[in-house]
């Protein structure tokens, strides 16, 4: 993997006392690289990993031109005459089960949905579409009822052969496994799974369970890194809760390095006495810290740590709830994807009205937590969920997505389109 530094050397307009988002995004983006290690599945054990291959088919899908309708089969050049088509049903052809010779002219195969098509018959005319005639030997229609071509796959229409299924860098869903499976392939290679160590800092910080001293509060952060990182489906390591004492903190960073191919801290990486975790990070190495230009979110450290022959990966982000929250979604799910090698598009973004005034300077981005409901005329719009302040972590909770107000925006009015960031699936 290039060096921080070395990136960072190259850009003119680098501030790390006031970076925009955009900018400290290229960065991480540039410097990470993805894991090598590669291991190969079963199908049924493959949901959610990366495809290291692209898979590239062996087999043309469908195998044979077949029916996309229960009807009838015939050849398309009956319809040129311009007038009510019959045609004499000369057998049946079933999936699975092939209609055997080819139909003569003027007559038409009863089909199923899948059957193989006759020789010589290129159109279906479904079932609903004909009159049946002599108790079934014989179907009449209009012939503005159906086109030549109508309602026929052809051979090699999803798929042929040679070419890539699924390529490269794809996060396997249901879907692909059943397209894995109708291509025949049992075993796919994919990236091993991505380690990510998490811990939190701060002797103010109580575990769950324990009882609450004055000025304690509990640990949330971890259960929340917990959430996110679970559903990115990485190996977690959860090593609690790390006391602001500069042996405890190298000792958790080392065994961290040593055994994780990432590692995420909230809290610590702003300027305070008592913050021994900036110290550390830049002893153990390539570490920058950043004051980035957004809300919440503000002080976060990234680069890369050693310890005993092993490097890491390293997201030092801040202790406020919400800006764990934002940060995380902002810059570490895409770093992590990257690391895994996954091919994965930045979250959407659509723009609704606001319902209410907010409040903006220009010079930063800013999150705030929103709801998209059916207004008064039953369009979308959206509203704060109140509270917006950085450790009011219900603004989450009560919140389906994050309104993104760009660097450059100011103040917004009721009624003016905003960009807002779902969390269906993501929080």
């Amino acid at each position: 993997m290039p060096s921080l530094q070395s990136v960072i050397s190259c850009l003119s307009d680098y501030d790390p006392t006031a970076l925009p988002v955009s900018r400290a995004t290229a960065i991480i983006g540039d410097v990470i690289e993805p894991v090598r290690g590669i291991e190969q599945l079963a199908i049924r054990s493959a949901l959610g990993r990366v495809l290291a291959h692209d898979v590239v088919s062996a087999i043309d899908v469908p195998a044979h031109d077949n029916s996309a309708m229960d009807g009838y089969a015939f050849a398309g050049a009956a319809l040129a005459a311009g007038q009510d088509v019959v045609l004499d049903v000369g057998g049946t052809a079933l999936a699975g089960n092939a209609f055997a010779g080819a139909p003569q002219a003027g007559q038409a195969v009863r089909i199923m949905t899948g059957a193989v098509m006759p020789a010589g018959c290129d159109t279906v005319i479904p079932q609903e579409l004909v009159e049946v005639l002599c108790d079934g030997a014989q179907v009449r229609f209009g012939t503005d009822a159906v086109r030549a071509g109508d309602n026929r796959r052809l051979r090699g229409e999803d798929l042929a052969v040679g070419q890539a299924a699924l390529r490269a860098g794809r996060v396997l869903t249901p879907a692909d496994l059943g397209l894995l499976a109708s291509l025949g392939v049992a075993e796919v290679k994919v990236r091993r799974r991505l380690r990510v160590a998490f811990f939190s800092t701060g002797d103010e910080l109580r575990s769950i369970g324990e009882p609450l001293d004055a000025g304690c509060v509990y640990d949330s952060n971890r259960y929340t890194l917990h959430g996110m990182l679970q559903r990115l489906g990485v190996d977690l390591i959860d090593m609690g809760v790390v006391r602001d004492e500069p042996a405890a903190m190298e000792a958790a960073f080392r065994s961290a390095c040593e055994n994780a191919d990432a590692i995420i801290t909230s809290g610590g990486v702003s300027v305070g006495d008592a913050d021994y975790t900036r110290q550390i990070m830049a002893r153990l190495g390539d570490v920058s810290f950043w004051k980035i230009a957004m809300r919440p979110g503000r002080p976060m450290a990234f680069g890369r740590i050693a310890s005993g022959g092993h490097e890491a990966v390293l997201f030092g982000l801040p202790g406020n709830p919400v800006a764990v929250m934002v940060t995380f979604y902002q810059f570490v799910r895409s770093a992590l994807h990257r690391l895994m090698g996954a091919d994965v598009a930045p979250l959407p973004q659509f723009r609704v009205p606001s319902a209410m005034p907010i409040r903006k300077r220009p010079g930063r981005t800013e999150y705030q937590r929103g709801i998209v409901a059916a207004g008064p005329d039953g369009n979308l719009e959206v509203r704060l969920t109140g509270q917006q302040g950085s450790g009011v972590l219900r603004s989450m909770s009560e919140a389906n997505c994050f309104i993104v107000l760009g660097h450059d925006q100011g103040a917004v009015a009721a009624g003016d389109p905003v960009s807002v960031m779902m969390f269906d699936g993501l929080i």
